[in-house]
C-alpha cells in the first residue's frame, strides 16, 4: 500500500514558503527525490519523496497553489513541514514548472484540472 501524506496549507517563514498537513506527520526518515508528478483526480501536485527504499506521495493540494505560485514567482525555498522538523522538496521548481507547461491547453488532464492550473499559475501578470 502506498504512502500518502496530504498537505492543504501554506505558510511563510522566513522567506520560504512551509506547506502544512491537517494533521501530524512524521518525516524523519523521508528523503527529497526531486521528482513532481500530478494526480488530476485529487487536483494535487504531487512531490516524491523515499522513505526505506519506497516511495512516499506528498500531496500539494490546491489549497496551497496561490502560495506555491508566489513561491515560484520569488524563487523560493519549499519545505514540508512533519513533526520534528522540514524536509526540503529539492528540485520542485523546475518540475512544477514543467508540469505547468505540459497541462497547460492539455485535455489529457481532465478539463477541471487544466482550468484550475491555468487559473493560478498562467494568469496574466
Amino acid at each position: 500500500m502506498r504512502k500518502t501524506l496530504h498537505f492543504t496549507k501554506a505558510a511563510w517563514k522566513d522567506e520560504q514558503l512551509i506547506l502544512q498537513a491537517d494533521s501530524p506527520v512524521s518525516l524523519s526518515e523521508v528523503h527529497a527525490a526531486g521528482q513532481m508528478v500530478v494526480d488530476s483526480d485529487a487536483y494535487a501536485f504531487v512531490y516524491l519523496a523515499e522513505e526505506n527504499d519506497e516511495f512516499i506521495y506528498l500531496y500539494i493540494h490546491e489549497s496551497t497553489w496561490t502560495e506555491l505560485q508566489k513561491a515560484l514567482d520569488q524563487e523560493a525555498r519549499l519545505f514540508a513541514e512533519g513533526t520534528e522538523g522540514e524536509l526540503e522538496l529539492e528540485g520542485w521548481k523546475e518540475e512544477l514548472s514543467y508540469l505547468i507547461s505540459n497541462i497547460e491547453g492539455n485535455s489529457n488532464y481532465g478539463d477541471e484540472m487544466v482550468s484550475k492550473v491555468e487559473s493560478v499559475f498562467l494568469q496574466e501578470q
